[in-house]
């Protein structure tokens, strides 16, 4: 059993079933390395205000090098008695330079040495996730170009209600992604707070430099109070938080993909590479793949509720419930980014049923609506045109027919004010073209949206 850092206030040694309960090394051993280039900021700030010498400085980062590159190569021993991945890296560099390591910790606490490395990690981890965001929307813009002018149905309720282009539909979920994205990019302001200094939760005694370190850690903002500074988890609760949003957007496509894929709507097939099959049905072609994205978003959920009830009661400061912390904010970052990764692998590669489309795009009297507002262009109020083109569907469904199936003058006997055009009216293409209002699903609106994407995306620097 390794012999505490701390132990020079206690009696007895730590039980081993507490060792065992309270260690977290199994979790955030792997914030070395945002743990290491922390420390050496903190030493060369001690350095340079001459808390410590250089001579002192120099050999404390030449001994935390070394650490970094142990465990790089796989050769540094973990201990579960030591806790933490600070207590072993501070055990190790006091094994490698002696009694000068000692001297590492001075003006600092675990408390803002552990907050420092989880936002060091996830200013990373959202830059990353930002560059996958854009990668799967870029993606998405380009099935758009691909399948620009196809047509299928857009529906609410899960019933057929309008022809839309799935150029269209698909935008839909760029924006989406954007929002996303937006939501990522604003937390990083919330991330990129330094609490380093802020010590067990008082501040420190010591002259240190809090600007300097935070340049040489590249933190835009210091942190203000150092109570809130070693407490506060909003930026994790918010990472999630975004992380959970973005799952249900993934999760939403998932359905559709399901739906889609199934006979009932023949929308489109999934590759078989991205499919599994049944252990007792030959026949089947599982859609997998987007079921399990669907039903990781309930993990994601989780970790948000998690970490809202971890810290809905805690007292100021830090309490040792936050070590939990890591648990949530670990699984939903490597949940989050497993999803979008294969999603932007598998969609290029859907087969799109472009006649199933137009043909349900062609059925259930989704012209409905045109029919009205032809009417009312002619002078008849919206809501007596309502009713008309209702009782017209009526009819046409006693007669299993659709609404441009009718004859002239079937239509006229439910209103004079049907001509001959109607009919050009009621066709897709019209019906599409004819929703030129902003954002809507005329080609040349989509067109335009998936032009100001492309720029959007171009201009976000990352790929």
């Amino acid at each position: 059993m390794s012999k505490k850092l701390w132990s020079g206030r206690f009696s007895e040694k730590t039980d081993r079933m507490v060792e065992d309960f309270t260690s977290s090394i199994d979790i955030d051993k792997r914030l070395y390395a945002y743990d290491i280039e922390g420390s050496i900021a903190h030493c060369r700030m001690l350095a340079k205000t001459s808390i410590i010498s250089e001579s002192d400085a120099s050999a404390l980062i030449e001994g935390l090098g070394a650490i970094k590159r142990e465990i790089e190569r796989g050769d540094f021993q973990f201990d579960e008695g030591l806790e933490d991945i600070h207590m072993h890296i501070e055990a190790r560099l006091i094994e490698k330079v002696g009694k000068t390591a000692q001297k590492l910790h001075t003006a600092r606490s675990r408390n803002d040495q552990v907050v420092l490395d989880v936002r060091m990690y996830l200013r990373e981890e959202t830059l990353n996730t930002i560059k996958r965001l854009v990668a799967l929307s870029k993606v998405i813009v380009e099935l758009a170009k691909t399948y620009i002018d196809v047509v299928l149905p857009g529906y609410t309720h899960l019933q057929r209600a309008q022809p839309v282009l799935l150029s269209h539909h698909f935008m839909a979920y760029y924006e989406m992604l954007s929002r996303d994205i937006e939501r990522f990019n604003d937390g990083l302001k919330r991330i990129n707070v330094m609490p380093l200094g802020s010590a067990a939760l008082a501040g420190t005694t010591y002259p240190i430099d809090r600007e300097y370190s935070a340049q040489l850690l590249d933190f835009p903002k210091i942190s203000a109070n150092s109570i809130d500074a070693v407490s506060d988890r909003d930026f994790i609760i918010e990472f999630v938080s975004a992380a959970s949003i973005c799952m249900v957007h993934l999760s939403r496509m998932s359905e559709e993909f399901i739906l889609w894929s199934s006979s009932e709507f023949d929308f489109i097939e999934l590759p078989d590479s991205f499919a599994t099959g049944s252990s007792i049905m030959p026949q089947k072609k599982n859609p997998d793949v987007p079921e399990l994205v669907r039903g990781k978003a309930g993990r994601v959920f989780g970790d948000l509720v998690s970490l809202l009830t971890m810290m809905k009661s805690l007292p100021l400061s830090y309490n040792r419930d936050m070590q939990e912390d890591k648990v949530a904010l670990f699984q939903t970052a490597a949940t989050l980014r497993e999803c979008i990764d294969i999603y932007a692998k598998m969609l290029p590669r859907l087969k799109i049923n472009q006649e199933s489309m137009r043909k349900a795009a062609s059925r259930g009297f989704l012209n409905a609506t045109d029919m009205a507002d032809y009417l009312v262009a002619v002078g008849m109020p919206f809501r007596q045109a309502h009713g008309c083109v209702g009782e017209a569907v009526a009819y046409a469904a006693s007669k299993k027919k659709e609404l441009h199936e009718l004859t002239l003058k079937e239509l006229k006997s439910f209103s004079s004010h049907f001509k001959k055009d109607i009919f050009s009216v009621l066709s897709i293409e019209q019906m599409i073209n004819r929703r030129k209002s902003i954002g809507g699903t005329a080609l040349e609106c989509v067109k335009a949206a998936i032009k100001k994407a492309e720029k959007e995306l171009t201009n976000s620097g990352l790929s």
